[in-house]
């Protein structure tokens, strides 16, 4: 009888995921904020998208540059204990050895298989510092292209995140009702996130849905409210 092979499926894009969700979030609530408590003191949509559009600029560059330089001190911390870990492995080898030993111990592995995996770990050093980094530290190779792929990343989701409530001031003439489709689309666009990331990263989209509408949309009313309060 032919057996069905097993196929898994693991989700592997966590940081891109991560990245939409800071680029998003904000884009979505920093640019409504503004719009909207302009609205009651401008009443002119052109000085409205103006003023949006310059806002979304310098948030997106701004949201990218920090996506940028969290990556690079990612990448520099990892390549900082790994070159700790290789020193150590070429100073204290002994001590080294008793760490690796250690956490297969922890794993339950009885002594003689524990001494001859570690045995066979620190006969590659390389291997040996990987395992270390990996399993002492905790800490994955970071990807060398990360940093300007999460810049890119959050700063074009910034963007496309503030051009939703913007664009209502784009279509209408009318203040108020730019201000009313703008809340309506900016709520719609916050549950369809959420389920989408829910989807991605969880068994649960539709609370995953339901929590970014809320939490979206409690900090896009009181960022309106501050707003409307300084306006």
């Amino acid at each position: 009888m032919p057996l069905t092979p097993h196929v898994e499926k693991h989700f592997r894009a966590s940081e891109t995921v991560r990245d939409l969700v800071i680029g998003m979030s904000d884009g979505l609530t920093v640019p409504f904020a503004l719009a909207a408590g302009l609205s009651g003191a401008l009443q002119r949509n052109a000085l409205i998208v103006t003023a949006g559009a310059a806002e979304i600029a310098a948030g997106a560059i701004a949201m990218g540059l920090g996506g940028y330089l969290a990556a690079r001190t990612d990448a520099e911390h990892y390549a900082s204990e790994k070159a700790r870990e290789h020193r150590e492995t070429l100073e204290i080898p002994e001590e080294e050895a008793k760490e690796v030993a250690a956490i297969f111990r922890g794993y339950g592995l009885d002594e003689h298989h524990v001494q001859a995996v570690t045995a066979a770990i620190r006969s590659d050093r390389a291997r040996w510092v990987d395992f270390m980094m990996k399993f002492e530290l905790g800490i994955e190779r970071p990807d060398p292209g990360r940093a300007p792929q999460s810049a890119l990343t959050i700063g074009l989701a910034y963007v496309v995140g503030g051009l939703i409530p913007l664009s209502p001031y784009m279509l209408f003439d009318s203040t108020t009702r730019s201000l009313i489709a703008s809340i309506v689309v900016t709520l719609a666009a916050l549950l369809l996130f959420g389920y989408v990331k829910g989807r991605l990263t969880v068994k649960t989209p539709f609370r995953a849905a339901v929590q970014t509408l809320l939490v979206g949309g409690v900090a896009a009313a009181a960022a309106f409210l501050i707003a409307r309060w300084v306006s």
